[in-house]
């Protein structure tokens, strides 16, 4: 992932749900290729408005529109795009426009760098982004498409991966390939229960609407994220999203690992999606000076509030760590959700900052959690966010907080 963005992950599993991460109505049409800085001095005009025909006759579904922006002799070319064109049918598309970055022109040849932008109707504030590397050729006087590629490192699209099958719930909309409709529909209904579930925890306001991505597969997961499908086994869904921007900030995504999350019960299923489905909430009051233990805790506490289960159940890993005296010095650090190393790290961590969440949700009260968690983003300084929102929110200190987490995990993990 960019820099700029932080992936949210989850990670599920049979009677548990370990998860790491549409917003208001977007009616409007809208088709173009939009400027990047720079484009107007280094893109030729034609390029342009090839790519503005082509992103009309997408809204339009003019396949022919659409066919005409490529190279008539690139049949390879043309019989794949066409295969895209028609997996669109089903998307609700509310804008597709191309912004055009670098264009480096060899005679008749050109190889173009360009932001595929998209919103879906009914869902989306701001757009998806997608870096695409083009390929052009002029022939005839124009210029036509002879490639069109995800950006280095990119992500596919899932329209690339086969026929789109869009199923509609009251809050959520549920994108899939290679699914049927009755596993589509169940997703949705999932989707729909946690919306109510997140803005029940989480008071401030947000779209309450959700859209989710059903790949076909652990690998087809891993081509949406730009991503090795390896580093996804076992996560039964992430979320994507850009954190902490002003302005218009690109839609988040839940997207569904099929062979980890068919794996969970209808429990398992329930805490991932709300989990997730939190991210979506949060993701504008989340920022770079918000700890890993808190934006994961405060999903996990979302996800398992009111649900009955025991902090045994819940924290298992950590259950048993503190049953052997091996007490957590520290929070975990943002590296201990990284994946790649030990499980029962991983596990530990999300445990962790589930358990440091409920501390403050039971120790002063669920509004001292929110407003916790809004305080940081809201923080002039991230670097001293978080001693500061400790401070002036729950008048503690790091130290002091610390303490009082070591003692809560004695307290709730310790057998009676």
């Amino acid at each position: 992932m960019a820099d700029d963005r932080r992936a949210r992950r989850a990670r599920g599993r049979a009677g548990a749900g370990l998860a790491l991460v549409a917003a208001v109505l977007a009616p409007v049409l809208l088709a173009g290729c939009g400027e990047a800085p720079g484009d107007r001095a280094g893109a030729p005009a034609e390029i342009r408005r090839v790519l503005d025909a082509r992103a009309a006759a997408v809204l339009a579904r003019d396949e022919p529109g659409y066919l005409a922006a490529l190279d008539p002799a690139a049949d390879r070319l043309r019989a794949e795009e066409l295969r895209h064109f028609r997996n669109l049918t089903e998307v609700p598309l509310a804008s597709w426009e191309y912004r055009l970055g670098e264009v480096r022109r060899r005679g008749d040849r050109a190889t173009a760098e360009a932001e595929l932008r998209y919103r879906i109707s009914g869902y989306d504030s701001g757009p998806v982004t997608a870096a695409r590397t083009l390929e052009l050729a002029r022939r005839d006087g124009r210029w036509h498409l002879t490639a069109d590629r995800a950006a280095e490192g990119g992500a596919q699209q899932l329209w690339h991966q086969g026929p789109v099958r869009a199923v509609r719930g009251e809050r959520s909309l549920i994108l899939g390939v290679g699914h049927d409709e009755a596993r589509l529909t169940a997703l949705a209904r999932t989707a729909d229960r946690s919306v109510p579930a997140v803005s029940d925890a989480w008071p401030t306001r947000w779209a309450g609407r959700v859209v989710v991505l059903a790949p076909r597969s652990l690998e087809a997961m891993g081509a949406l994220l730009g991503a090795p499908a390896a580093g996804y086994r076992g996560i039964a869904a992430v979320t994507t999203g850009e954190t902490g921007t002003t302005g218009e900030a690109p839609a988040d995504r839940v997207i569904v690992n099929p062979a980890a999350y068919d794996a969970l019960g209808d429990f398992g299923k329930r805490v991932v999606i709300t989990h997730e489905t939190t991210h979506v909430a949060t993701r504008a009051h989340t920022s770079p000076a918000t700890p890993m233990w808190l934006s994961e805790g405060f999903a996990d506490w979302v996800a398992y509030r009111d649900t009955g289960r025991t902090a045994a159940q819940t924290a298992p890993e950590l259950h048993r760590a503190v049953r052997r005296g091996d007490l957590p010095p520290t929070l975990p650090a943002n590296d201990d959700f990284a994946f790649g190393g030990s499980p029962q790290t991983l596990a530990r961590a999300y445990e962790s900052g589930w358990l440091a969440c409920e501390l403050i949700a039971d120790h002063w009260s669920e509004t001292h959690l929110t407003d916790f968690y809004r305080a940081l983003t809201q923080a002039p300084d991230p670097t001293t966010a978080l001693p500061s929102a400790l401070t002036t929110i729950l008048s503690t200190t790091p130290e002091a907080f610390t303490a009082l987490w070591h003692d809560y995990l004695r307290q709730r993990l310790t057998d009676k």
